[in-house]
């Protein structure tokens, strides 16, 4: 099949996914202050946790234009789209729009968009079953019930070692930001059914919140023999793996990968963040 995955730059990869996944990433933008990004392979995350380190108002994001969207659609016969949450940015309207435009120059281009109602690594995963499916031949329409059930079984959580950027974003007020960080609090957040984020439970102390994670994921899930779980960290690698070792202990997870956040990642979870994903 003449095909290709097009995700949005949330989608966060290694370097053996990118080798092995036949996927194109278009960029959104991010702005801190005056400085601007592009959320591309040149850009570096660390200089973005500086960025806002340094800055006591809010990141800014723009999500990718229809216009790029078109570029990559026209690449291939066959498009499997993957955005972050519709929830949570207006990427996923970006691309619905781009299909509109490309397939009124060619009625008989398939262009399907996946709303991952998941975000990171969630996009990695959903990428990771389109190209399975993909080389198990099946139809593109046996792909996208498979793709849309198995994103209805994901599961989405994150920890965050700093609640700085959710302050200056208004996602939590001052007061209780300030009570978190008296109290030691560690939220645990994740995702809705509908991919919006909500608070999971709020643990004291990093260490107790990512036991309280591991203890989650078998409260949570089922068949994880049959499963990948996936972790993304900002600049928190040593973390991630030691997340990953907890984990291959107690459960049978088919396949455990770790990869760093790039830009839009970084820009939501901050220095020391963690996404988990299965």
């Amino acid at each position: 099949m003449n095909y290709k995955i097009v995700a949005d730059s949330s989608c966060d990869l290694n370097e053996e996914l990118k080798e092995n996944l036949n996927i194109s990433l278009v960029p959104f933008k991010i702005d801190v202050d005056d400085k601007k990004f592009i959320d591309d392979e040149s850009m570096n995350p660390i200089e973005l946790i500086q960025a806002m380190r340094n800055s006591s108002n809010p990141v800014k994001t723009s999500c990718p234009s229809p216009g790029d969207f078109v570029t990559e659609y026209r690449k291939a016969d066959n498009i499997f789209a993957v955005t972050i949450s519709s929830q949570l940015s207006g990427t996923y309207n970006s691309a619905l729009l781009a299909k509109e435009m490309v397939q009124e120059e060619d009625q008989n281009k398939f262009i399907h968009v996946f709303d991952s109602k998941s975000a990171s690594i969630g996009e990695t995963l959903i990428s990771m079953k389109i190209q399975e499916l993909v080389e198990k031949q099946l139809s593109n329409f046996e792909i996208v019930e498979k793709v849309e059930s198995y994103i209805n079984g994901m599961k989405t959580f994150f920890i965050l070692e700093s609640l700085d950027n959710l302050i200056k974003n208004g996602r939590i007020s001052k007061t209780k930001g300030l009570i978190a960080n008296v109290l030691n609090l560690k939220p645990i957040m994740g995702s809705t059914d509908d991919g919006e984020i909500k608070l999971v439970e709020n643990v004291r102390g990093t260490k107790k919140a990512f036991k309280r994670l591991i203890e989650i994921i078998g409260e949570t899930g089922e068949k994880f023999e049959e499963k990948i779980l996936a972790i993304s960290h900002a600049n928190a690698l040593d973390k991630a793996e030691e997340l990953k070792r907890e984990i291959q202990s107690r459960y049978n997870f088919k396949d455990i990968i770790v990869v760093k956040t790039a830009g839009l990642s970084t820009a939501y979870a901050y220095d020391g963040g963690v996404i988990l994903v299965f």
